[in-house]
């Protein structure tokens, strides 16, 4: 799209700057202090783009403009699209952009390093806290709550190619798209997610796959994706697996922390075929 979070900055490029300073928060997720999706794209368009569309890969942003337009396409609330066509057929009873008061207390306190203090501190509490009532922006790139059983239904659906039980979700040659890697050499050149991440992985629309075996990827063609705030899920269709990893803790930087990898390690080697 031309603009979007840059994972490998050592410090705030002008334009990231001036992004979160329009609240269009290229960052952790915040729900509550985000303006809503009418006025978040009319900020947005304020902005120049960093570079031009289709030129190099750039995280996050895009995602979120994907969700206005398909609410504005749809003629309803983001999160009415979502219940409809996702949640509601795969039996997604618990995921949606904010837990209603009676569930509060099943989700769990967030934390993260503190970026000044570098101590372990909490991020967001539950009661009271960012995804505890409505927000005026649902975030498509990173708003969701859920479960593991609902995010277990969305991996196996995925997996399936499109299909849960004798009901199509998604056409096939949709979750295929989505599954190949749709980035060029030159697209993948320019700093996104840091740490040679492209060297071994590509990225379809919205998530990415294994294209070469290394110390922390699965098989190749195995797909999906690690959030900020702790969770991994992927879904190996050589392996016949869906994997995930819930935690409570943020990632501190693009590379997976010590419990990532040896969840995925020990998934792996728990095959014994």
């Amino acid at each position: 799209m031309g603009f979007g979070y840059v994972m490998e900055a050592s410090s705030p490029y002008p334009i990231l700057k001036a992004a979160n300073e329009q609240q269009l928060l290229l960052g952790p997720p915040r729900p509550q202090v985000l303006p809503a999706p009418d006025e978040w794209m009319r900020r947005f368009a304020t902005l120049p783009l960093m570079h031009q569309p289709g030129e190099t890969w750039m995280y996050d942003l895009g995602l979120d403009v994907m969700g206005v337009l398909i609410a504005r396409a749809s003629g309803q609330p983001l999160k009415n699209f979502l219940r409809e066509r996702l949640f509601e057929p795969l039996g997604m009873k618990d995921t949606g952009f904010s837990v209603p008061a009676a569930k509060i207390e099943r989700l769990a306190t967030s934390y993260w390093t503190g970026p000044e203090t570098g101590a372990l501190e909490v991020y967001d509490e539950a009661k009271g806290g960012q995804w505890s009532r409505a927000p005026a922006f649902p975030s498509a790139a990173g708003g969701l709550v859920s479960t593991v059983d609902d995010y277990l239904a969305f991996g196996r659906m995925m997996l399936n190619k499109g299909r849960h039980g004798r009901e199509r979700i998604l056409s096939r040659p949709s979750v295929e798209t989505m599954t190949t890697d749709q980035l060029t050499p030159e697209q993948k050149a320019a700093p996104g997610l840091g740490g040679g991440y492209f060297d071994s992985h590509g990225w379809g629309f919205g998530l990415s796959m294994v294209t070469r075996r290394d110390d922390v990827a699965g098989s190749v063609g195995q797909f999906g994706w690690d959030g900020g705030l702790g969770t991994s899920w992927r879904s190996d269709p050589r392996e016949d697996l869906v994997g995930l990893l819930m935690t409570q803790r943020a990632w501190t930087s693009p590379s997976p922390p010590d419990v990532c990898r040896d969840f995925w390690t020990a998934t792996y080697q728990a095959i014994d075929d």
